[in-house]
């Protein structure tokens, strides 16, 4: 008996959570706010750090932020913040923490502005995933012009810890851009 063997990009090794992620969530569409506040906080934990560490906090992140639910989060205060910096299940970094918060508030602000975050941060790729054809790690660039306007604009709207860098990460993430590598069984999968 053989056992197939199924081509994913290379970055998500041999780890079994970072396959699952790999294999069922990155870069599938998304379109639920709340879950598209949880990757947009999740990415900015991300920075300086392996995706992988946080993956592995995702459930202590899910509790310790209320299910990233905006409205609750942005309520959250000095208190919370001292409660969240004595969490082990989240990277305890007040500058994200607070950021968390902040974040909450601005998407509140999105949400009345724009009726949704899905319909204002899908409006930067006119609705439609970006499908790219990319043959190698190394024909994938860590930012773009795209994600150079998304990040600047979202900085102006009073987000934190939102760079080029980590807004291309969410829009890979979120499906906004199909970045799976043309041999990867899950390239032609999202659309």
């Amino acid at each position: 008996m053989t056992i197939e063997h199924i081509c994913r990009c290379p970055w998500c090794g041999d780890d079994p959570a970072y396959i699952a992620y790999h294999d069922n969530e990155w870069g599938v569409p998304l379109h639920d706010d709340t879950r598209l506040f949880e990757m947009l906080t999740l990415e900015g934990a991300q920075a300086g750090l392996s995706w992988l560490t946080v993956l592995k906090k995702r459930e202590g992140y899910r509790t310790a932020f209320a299910g990233f639910n905006p409205l609750i989060v942005a309520a959250f205060n000095d208190a919370d913040v001292e409660r969240l910096m004595n969490n082990p299940g989240i990277i305890r970094n007040r500058l994200k923490i607070t950021s968390t918060i902040s974040n909450a508030r601005a998407v509140q602000e999105v949400q009345d502005a724009h009726g949704s975050l899905d319909r204002f941060l899908w409006s930067f790729v006119d609705g439609v995933a970006i499908r790219n054809a990319r043959a190698s790690m190394s024909d994938i660039p860590a930012s773009t012009p795209l994600s150079d306007v998304m990040s600047k604009e979202l900085k102006r709207l009073g987000f934190r810890f939102v760079g080029s860098t980590i807004c291309y990460a969410f829009m890979q993430a979120t499906g906004m851009v199909n970045d799976h590598l043309v041999g990867c069984f899950r390239h032609s999968d999202n659309r």
